[in-house]
């Protein structure tokens, strides 16, 4: 039965199209192999999530090797809910990719392009679905290599340094991961996950444990940009191409948490990270520090991607602080922070993609006089910025309520407090772009045109109908949320071993 087969067709199908994307060297049809996989993978996990939902956790054995012996592919609520956000954004900007890697990337690097694309999705969704360590790093290392290439494909010179900036910090979060999966190898003599949260326990209190959860949470912060370890993260979304920017901050930061939640309460526990190591008190105060900087530097950014690669820094902050509550309403406010800010930055990101297609620029002086050259595409920016800033009936809003609701259970109202004055910081930061687009009159002359350009006109569709398809999401499940916060409850329930 082809149900069966889902788990590792969610995998296979985008890692088999890759390289028939080289081989094919056809830009246009590579796109449409890519648009077709990609949502043929979305299918996939809207199917995985409603079979979860229904029956429980999913078990697929790799070549018919019973667990623990073999690879396992282990589909639970948790990560069934964070295959569906790759898959849906994975699936929406290849739908945009077209006319902007046109416009941004040289016609004979298309197809390579496209390859790359196809091993990102596949390496993020396999780092998802696996219920293997080692295949863990294995994906780790095809999403990294894969994203490297896309980030040095970008127009600026400064793409390439922000490729090496990026690999070589990846690298160095990459090595702590594998030292850290080594040494609970070592000491369980497995690399299933369901095994190894089973084994560990008899070998937690042992020195070579302390330190695996101590490079794995150095080794993952990394790879998900935690404050301060994000010093990659700014000049990678700024110099790579548009819709690669887009696909990275809606999407890689987010499987990264993942895998921090799948060790953290699935291997190790919460009792052993959260009692046992002081996991919790050095993550509030990076996550407190990532919310209160990322979006005070995101203010003084003259150039977009920037600032929304700063305001992403504070969004994980939000993240972090919902998995360091830990309680059942703050790590639900975590969680159903993956599915929200891959909706909000995705659509932003794709915003700005159709600026960059007209102006050939995302600095705030091409933003001048946008309101009314490109209505369409700024009230897409203004929406997605309002659900950044946490505005009611946006998925924001959604977010910061648990969050706050969290940390109210625990009497923290200080970081309930920092939180709506990190909210208060958006506001400033999204205000400038505004104000710049509706307020500030064109450029150059009455109409915009510069001595190299004609007037900015708005996006073409294929552009601004993913954009508007993320951005209508945003409002869509801020005003239901029982597909994102419950399944989100579901998963923060599951996690912490509590009974619904």
């Amino acid at each position: 039965m082809i149900a069966a087969q889902l788990p590792i067709l969610q995998v296979v199908l985008p890692l088999l199209a890759a390289p028939v994307c080289v081989l094919l060297r056809r830009g246009r049809l590579t796109w449409v192999l890519t648009v077709a996989v990609t949502w043929t993978a979305f299918a996939i996990a809207f199917l995985l999530v409603q079979r979860v939902l229904a029956e429980g956790t999913i078990s697929y054995a790799i070549g018919g090797w019973a667990p623990p012996w073999g690879i396992e592919y282990r589909v639970d609520v948790v990560n069934a809910f964070v295959l569906l956000i790759v898959a849906a954004v994975g699936a929406v900007v290849a739908l945009a990719a077209r006319a902007s890697v046109e416009r941004e990337i040289a016609a004979d690097k298309h197809h390579l392009f496209y390859g790359a694309y196809l091993l990102f999705f596949t390496g993020l969704l396999g780092i998802t679905i696996t219920g293997d360590a080692f295949n863990i790093f294995v994906f780790l290392e095809i999403s990294s290599l894969s994203s490297y290439v896309l980030i040095a494909l970008g127009s600026d010179r400064r793409a390439l340094t922000a490729a090496f900036q990026y690999l070589v910090l990846g690298t160095i979060g990459a090595t702590f991961i594998l030292i850290g999966i080594g040494l609970v190898y070592m000491m369980t003599g497995t690399l299933n996950l369901a095994d190894m949260a089973v084994r560990v326990a008899a070998v937690s209190e042992t020195r070579p444990i302390l330190a695996a959860a101590g490079f794995l949470t150095a080794g993952i912060g990394l790879k998900l940009a935690l404050f301060p370890l994000h010093l990659w993260l700014p000049n990678a979304y700024t110099y790579a191409p548009s819709v690669v920017s887009a696909f990275m901050a809606a999407t890689a930061t987010k499987v990264s948490v993942y895998v921090l939640l799948r060790f953290m309460f699935t291997v190790f526990g919460p009792v052993f990270a959260f009692d046992r190591l002081p996991l919790a008190q050095i993550l509030l105060p990076l996550a407190a520090l990532a919310m209160l900087v990322g979006s005070t530097v995101a203010i003084f950014q003259t150039d977009i991607k920037r600032m929304l690669a700063y305001s992403s820094v504070a969004q994980i902050g939000y993240i972090i602080l919902g998995v360091a509550l830990v309680n059942v309403t703050g790590l639900t406010g975590g969680i159903v922070h993956l599915f929200n800010h891959a909706l909000m930055k995705g659509g932003l990101f794709l915003a700005l993609a159709c600026v960059a297609y007209r102006t050939g620029s995302t600095s705030i002086e091409a933003f001048r006089g946008l309101g009314r050259r490109m209505p369409l595409t700024m009230l897409a920016f203004v929406f997605g910025g309002l659900s950044v800033i946490g505005v009611p009936l946006t998925v924001g809003f959604i977010s910061k309520w648990y969050l706050i609701l969290g940390a109210i259970e625990k009497d923290w109202w200080p970081l309930a407090g920092l939180v709506l004055f990190s909210s208060l910081l958006a506001m400033v930061y999204i205000w400038r772009v505004i104000e710049a687009a509706y307020f500030q009159p064109l450029p150059d002359g009455a109409d915009g045109a510069t001595a190299t350009a004609p007037p900015p006109t708005e996006a073409p569709l294929s552009l601004l109908i993913p954009t508007w398809m993320l951005i209508a999401a945003n409002v869509y499940f801020g005003i239901d949320t029982d597909l994102t916060a419950g399944v989100a409850r579901r998963a923060a329930m599951l996690l912490l071993g509590v009974d619904g």
